[in-house]
């Protein structure tokens, strides 16, 4: 089964790539291009959907009709 998980980035100044996954915007991590960049975001994903981790702040999305 497969997963898509939205994320931000950007390229900063010095050319290093700076993202962090959607549901997790206080944690950004870095990579020298968008694939090394994408790798760590992968880690970060398995990291924080392994088991709760206290602290680690989530995005959700509420439904109102």
């Amino acid at each position: 089964m497969e997963i898509k998980v939205s994320f931000t980035f950007w390229v900063e100044s010095d050319g290093k790539y700076i993202g962090y996954l959607n549901d997790y915007p206080d944690h950004w991590t870095q990579g020298v291009n968008l694939q090394d960049l994408k790798e760590h975001l992968l880690d970060l994903y398995h990291l924080f959907t392994k088991e709760p981790i206290i602290g680690i702040k989530k995005v959700e999305q509420l439904i109102v009709s």
